[in-house]
């Protein structure tokens, strides 16, 4: 008589439920062999042995298969390598940018009548600047103390004659976080698709690469993009109003940068210098698209004939030495508060002309120099988290390079490569009041703290010209500054009678700190139920008794005032936000306020 068919229950995936179907199959198919079913006994061993290997297999199997989709990834690094296959670049540090005010006391003509011309200096760009702190920025412009725009004041006068002996001088610059180093490292045989670690985690952009033969190496976006475009000064007559020239360059020597939570890599192709054939210097035709017919080409977007080539996604460098230069901050925070931004570490000067100059007069001038941020210093800004940043790949691939929706706006405004800065909060209004289809774009940063603060004007013309690269030729954006409301939080429980309330307090206090740690965004309405869900679930509250929220405005505050009453709702569960405006409980240790009874 054949066997039965054993009966498998494929849904019992826990400790617990595997052992209870091993034993009932045993007492089923094996009645007379096995009958000690004892805790103590040998066989009951090998049961949960099996059932707690049976139990991790499940766990580990649901965990790989969690983490293979975006959706249900929890694991960082995973929804980064999945957003990396839809297209998204993950950045992790950032640059920021902000205006810098420099001021030096030049000496006067001999007739004190405006100051001389010949000591006015250039502060060079590449000057270091440091903050209080000691946070190291970069001067992004020449700082020229003799142009016309400066502000002069007269700085000290003959007591005698009362007639100007210096003058002080101000003048701008932008001014960028970081520092420049450099990396040698040395490359063995050939491998394909070399990858190489840069060291720290604080580097915010690639600023060149050579081997030892003066090969130059290109960043790209893709490894399949073996043309970029690169900036040839303007020798022509109109060099005054074109200062460059753009120019396609055919690079098959290329890497991609590779941003990990923990380091940053560069990644090459996996073409071969040694076994590549032809002639020393490279045919175009070897690399360029073939035209057929037409007398251009566009190749700002990925274009899968490249894909036909036969560069092999560039040549991988192979028994030379890499000498890699990048800008790297010097803080994990690179914000810097106004009037923060106040030491010259290393200046870099220039005049017009030292002949004839007094070497004197020239190192009182340098010594004069004090400069100083009058606006906040902003760009760099926390990790997002993997929900925000799931939501992020998501809008970057449906944008695909183009911007037509509001969504796609937002997407490109949060995948400006990092050594322009980044913002932390942005918003795509149409405005109502033109007659064209304008957009208005509404930004906000963040200061060093942590704390929201209006975008610098550097930012907001970075992300301009960002934006304009594919945007539709219809659009018009304006950037606009997000309005910040300042609120309070005040909250009133009972607690249970077998417990102490200032415990309680305490955990309540920490709850909603929690709760409001995270950034809201631009629009985003507060749902002043969740805040009492959040109190009910702290041990020891029996009830939620009251919770208010209040605007602040005082010193220290945006000065934005709201109305809370106004804008609740009816039931008063929600409290709406406008549009191009965002809730901030600024200070939580004191903003969010409580009593319990």
């Amino acid at each position: 008589m054949p066997r039965e068919r054993p009966t498998i229950r494929y849904t019992s995936r826990d400790f617990s439920s595997i052992r209870t179907d091993l034993i009932n199959y045993i007492k089923r198919y094996y009645p007379t062999t096995y009958k000690d079913f004892n805790e103590a006994s040998f066989g009951s061993i090998m049961i949960d042995t099996v059932s707690y290997v049976g139990d991790i297999l499940s766990f580990y199997l649901d965990y790989q298969a969690n983490e293979s989709f975006l959706d249900t990834a929890i694991e960082y690094n995973n929804v980064v390598r999945l957003g990396r296959q839809l297209g998204y670049k993950n950045k992790r540090t950032y640059s920021s940018y902000g205006v810098v005010s420099c001021y030096v006391v030049v000496p006067s003509l001999n007739e004190g009548l405006g100051p001389d011309p010949a000591y006015m200096p250039t502060l060079k760009r590449g000057s270091k600047l440091t903050s209080n702190d000691g946070t190291v920025f970069t001067l992004y412009d020449d700082i020229d103390f003799s142009r016309l725009e400066n502000e002069v004041v007269v700085g000290t006068v003959d007591p005698t004659t009362s007639v100007p002996l210096t003058y002080a001088i101000k003048s701008q610059g932008r001014i960028q976080s970081g520092e420049i180093a450099r990396m040698r490292t040395t490359v063995g045989n050939y491998e394909r698709f070399r990858r190489v670690r840069l060291p720290g985690n604080d580097i915010t952009e690639i600023i060149s690469v050579f081997d030892s033969n003066g090969h130059e190496y290109f960043e790209v976006d893709y490894l399949s993009q073996n043309i970029v475009y690169k900036e040839i000064l303007n020798t022509n007559s109109d060099s005054t109003e074109v200062p460059n020239i753009l120019r396609p360059v055919v690079v098959p020597r290329r890497f991609v940068v590779s941003n990990e939570r923990s380091a940053t890599y560069l990644q090459f192709g996996h073409g071969s210098e040694t076994a590549k054939t032809g002639n020393a210097v490279v045919d175009p035709s070897d690399y360029v698209l073939d035209l057929h017919g037409r007398t251009y080409t566009t190749d700002f977007s990925f274009d899968p004939s490249k894909l036909n080539e036969t560069d092999k996604l560039g040549i991988a460098p192979e028994n030379t030495a890499l000498t890699i230069t990048y800008r790297r901050n010097s803080d994990t925070n690179v914000n810097a508060n106004v009037g923060t931004v106040t030491t010259t570490s290393e200046p870099i000067w220039r005049f017009a002309n030292r002949t004839g100059l007094s070497a004197r007069k020239m190192s009182n001038v340098q010594s004069s120099l004090e400069v100083e941020n009058e606006e906040p210093i902003t760009g760099d800004v926390s990790i997002v988290s993997v929900d925000e940043l799931k939501i992020r790949i998501h809008d970057t691939y449906a944008m695909q390079n183009r911007a037509v929706t509001r969504q796609d706006y937002k997407a490109m405004a949060y995948s400006m490569p990092s050594q322009f800065g980044a913002i932390k909060r942005c918003n795509v209004l149409q405005d109502k009041n033109s007659f064209k289809r304008n957009l208005n774009m509404y930004v906000i940063s963040n200061l060093r703290n942590g704390h929201l603060t209006a975008a610098s004007s550097t930012l907001k013309q970075n992300l301009k010209i960002w934006i304009s690269r594919n945007k539709m030729i219809n659009d018009t954006i304006d950037i606009l500054d997000g309005k910040i409301i300042n609120l309070q939080i005040l909250f009133l429980v009972s607690a249970n009678l077998d417990f102490d309330r200032e415990p309680v307090l305490q955990n309540c206090i920490t709850a909603l700190k929690n709760h409001f740690f995270v950034k809201r965004d631009l629009g985003e309405n507060l749902i002043i139920s969740d805040i009492s869900n959040e109190l009910s679930k702290v041990e020891g509250v029996s009830s939620v008794d009251n919770v208010r929220v209040k605007n602040v405005t005082t010193s220290g505050y945006s000065t934005v005032k709201y109305d809370i009453d106004r804008y609740k709702s009816a039931d008063g569960k929600v409290l709406f936000c406008p549009e191009n405006a965002i809730f901030e409980v600024k200070r939580l240790s004191s903003d969010i306020r409580g009593a319990v009874r």
